[in-house]
């Protein structure tokens, strides 16, 4: 694939993703009216969480589109490393959102893992927040990229099991999906954390990895907001 080519894909799926995620979290604002009432405090923290992501990615794609408007992303290192940091910080408040999302869905408690996930989250932010990590740069330090990003793993995995475990366990067939697609989103995610840096074209492996997050943002759209009776509550188990 050319140099221009896969800019031009980029650019295209950059811009349609942000449409549909943010058509999907309106809707979410929308819609809030339809939930069942003992849904809605699960309703309002997916809509807030998906709307985190959307707000993160718009800074991230968006201002990638717009430096590659501007004479590409080498021209604009600033303007790129200022989305990154953005989605950075937005995702990781996604996941820890994700945690309670899947405490109240399945009537547990957070438990030491719940707690140490979203511990996991807070050390990630303070590592952002730390110069080492280049914002200012196109490329980031490899190793600062990993330490932030396997926290992210650590976040992002650690619910992905809490749901798949509870979904199975409750036959819950929306939020099993949803374990599906985060499992799918980290399985095309690895390689661009360890090896896009030597090969660059493995950064295409974002395009299903967002893929997957516009799957969970349409099935929790479609459990939560488009059903008219009320989701049976989650037998209470014991916790991790």
């Amino acid at each position: 694939m050319s140099e221009e080519l896969r800019v031009g894909v980029e650019v295209i799926f950059n811009i349609s993703y942000l449409i549909v995620i943010w058509t999907i979290v309106m809707l979410m604002v929308i819609n809030q009216n339809q939930v069942a009432p003992q849904n809605r405090s699960l309703a309002k923290r997916v809509m807030w969480a998906f709307a985190l992501l959307a707000l993160g990615d718009t800074g991230h794609v968006g201002f990638r589109v717009i430096a590659y408007a501007r004479g590409g992303l080498a021209a604009n290192p600033v303007l790129v490393g200022a989305g990154a940091f953005s989605t950075a910080f937005t995702l990781t408040i996604f996941y820890m959102l994700m945690v309670d999302i899947w405490r109240l869905r399945f009537q547990k408690p957070l438990g030491w893992f719940g707690w140490f996930l979203l511990a996991a989250g807070v050390v990630r932010m303070v590592v952002l927040l730390f110069p080492q990590n280049e914002w200012w740069q196109v490329t980031a330090p490899y190793n600062w990229s990993l330490l932030r990003n396997g926290l992210l793993v650590i976040q992002g995995v650690g619910v992905m099991f809490l749901i798949l475990r509870d979904a199975i366990r409750t036959n819950d067939r929306a939020f099993l999906w949803i374990g599906i697609m985060i499992a799918i989103s980290y399985l095309f995610y690895a390689p661009v954390i360890l090896w896009a840096q030597k090969v660059p074209m493995l950064g295409m492996l974002m395009i299903p990895k967002t893929i997957a997050y516009l799957g969970m943002a349409f099935i929790a759209y479609q459990e939560l907001y488009k059903k008219a009776q009320p989701v049976t509550s989650r037998v209470r188990t014991e916790s991790l």
